[in-house]
């Protein structure tokens, strides 16, 4: 495996390496020691897989708030995506800012999600498959979110957004998100906020 860190530091894109032969490949996509000889998360509490099928489709922008924040190892096994990350760690330098990432089941690459980001995706092609590794179990009080659309963070999705679901349509902006919800130090910024009563979804 290859690991380069991103521009929003503690997120890594991996590059995994196929051996390939006659009959296909076979390929590590997770080892303890490497991830932890990097200081990464390798105690992962729940696998989880989801299915899209029209292309075009936004899942996100989705995170557990603290103290339920989660690592998550997202990897694309069919079809491809525009993975997208935004930094929503307070007191951070790159704070409100988002990078994307091209993952498919032909590029053999997977993103390293750290505690303190919001991530989500579009599918580019149709009956897209993407896996999980998850170090929280799902704590559906903590489930939070902001708006694939916030144009203070102007995310920008290769194709025009054709399916997304209603709860992420309710999420509010970042600034409106930061706003009783807890900071670095865990203490929590008192404001009445709207958050749509629905279970996450990844």
């Amino acid at each position: 495996m290859q690991f380069y860190e991103s521009k929003l530091r503690a997120a890594w894109l991996i590059g995994l390496q196929p051996k390939r032969d006659h009959r296909g490949y076979f390929m590590r996509t997770f080892c303890v020691q490497e991830f932890a000889a990097r200081g990464l998360e390798t105690n992962f509490l729940q696998h989880s897989v989801s299915c899209t099928a029209v292309t075009g489709s936004v899942r996100g922008m989705h995170f557990q708030r603290e103290p339920y924040g989660e690592v998550k190892l997202v990897r694309c096994v069919n079809g491809a995506i525009w993975d997208v990350i935004i930094d929503i760690r307070r007191g951070s330098p790159t704070f409100g800012q988002w990078e994307g990432f091209e993952l498919s089941d032909q590029n053999a690459r997977q993103l390293y999600i750290p505690p303190g980001f919001a991530h989500g995706f579009q599918t580019l092609c149709e009956d897209v498959q993407v896996n999980y590794l998850i170090s929280q179990f799902h704590v559906p009080e903590a489930a939070s979110g902001i708006r694939y659309d916030d144009a203070s963070v102007g995310i920008i999705w290769p194709l025009p957004v054709t399916m997304i679901s209603e709860k992420d349509l309710l999420w509010p902006n970042l600034e409106t998100r930061m706003v009783g919800d807890q900071d670095d130090t865990g203490n929590v910024v008192t404001a009445p906020e709207h958050r749509p009563r629905a279970d996450s979804e990844i």
